[in-house]
């Protein structure tokens, strides 16, 4: 293994440690569903088989985000990722959620008859713990990024959807996996094969939430977010504390990827400075604020009187 490959692995872990266990598990999952004709293990193996298609996408968005900025993207790529992120939101619905769906409504309307089911509790218990492992090693990592926010701010601030989608999924397939198992239990327990149907539609309708709820932070992130407020008030204070600065305007932000922020700053310039030490100001800013937060990718600065700034209502500057 290369050197450069161990850095990246270690760098995805959350990634590569849903992608492995996710293929594990689809393949179980199908094998089971054959042997014992379970809808909702058919749900489950598709659950799995598309999260393992979304993990293999969030890996070539990430590296496809790393590629240089060129004439076509003078600001690089780093949207390639929040592209992808949107992606594997509608495949969450349009496979994951479809399927499940389809599949168990087709065995309410035409119940099979049951099989021995034991195979069906062996897979899912050894799911369990590998999806288990997998929810673990993302609730470690995204609890160390999310700081003192709670976990739906951290979720909403969050400018990296790799971590936050692999928490979802892995999160929706915990669920699924106690749904597809009550779901094979009462059926037998009752003789009626339709309650495993009903478990497959239980499992669809958590897959479109869970999508829904991706495709909206997605969306966002794909648009454009601000960076967050503490980060802006941090480069306000900066640029306000500079000599030959008499008011900050406004300062706009933006993410370009999740460790790059383009920064846009109007600020009123004293009169008195020179054109040549207007520039050398200018210099001595980007310099400070590329000095304190290392995120920022580009910064503008624009002199402009206070009075000619134009200040959009009810935004935060």
């Amino acid at each position: 293994m290369s050197a450069r490959l161990i850095p990246h692995i270690k760098a995805n872990i959350v990634l590569y440690g849903a992608l492995l266990a996710n293929l594990g598990i689809a393949a179980a999952k199908f094998v089971a569903a054959a042997i014992s004709g379970s809808s909702s293990m058919i749900s489950e193996g598709v659950h799995s088989l598309v999260d393992s298609g979304n993990q293999i996408l969030l890996l070539y968005g990430q590296a496809k985000a790393t590629q240089p900025p060129d004439a076509s993207h003078p600001f690089g790529y780093g949207r390639e990722l929040y592209f992808w992120a949107f992606v594997v939101a509608i495949l969450i619905f349009a496979i994951g959620s479809g399927v499940s769906l389809y599949e168990g409504w087709t065995h309410i309307a035409h119940p099979e008859p049951l099989r021995d089911p034991t195979i069906n509790y062996i897979v899912l218990a050894i799911a369990f713990l590998l999806e288990g492992a997998s929810w673990t090693i993302a609730v470690r990592a995204f609890r160390a990024a999310r700081g003192r926010a709670s976990w739906w701010q951290a979720v909403r601030r969050s400018k990296d959807p790799s971590g936050f989608i692999v928490l979802f999924e892995d999160s929706a397939a915990l669920a699924g996996l106690i749904v597809a198992a009550a779901g094979v239990y009462l059926s037998h327990a009752t003789g009626d094969a339709r309650i495993d149907g009903a478990a497959s539609i239980i499992i669809g309708v958590i897959l479109a939430v869970v999508a829904a709820l991706l495709a909206r932070e997605a969306k966002g992130l794909l648009i454009g977010e601000s960076a967050d407020p503490e980060l802006i008030a941090t480069i306000r204070e900066i640029v306000a504390h500079c000599p030959g600065i008499v008011t900050v305007n406004h300062v706009r932000t933006l993410h370009s990827a999740p460790d790059e922020i383009f920064v846009a700053i109007s600020a009123d310039f004293d009169d008195t400075i020179s054109m040549g030490a207007g520039e050398t100001l200018i210099e001595d800013i980007e310099s400070k604020l590329r000095e304190a937060v290392p995120q920022i990718s580009s910064v503008y600065v624009r002199p402009e009187k206070a009075a000619d700034a134009v200040i959009q209502p009810g935004w935060s500057y």
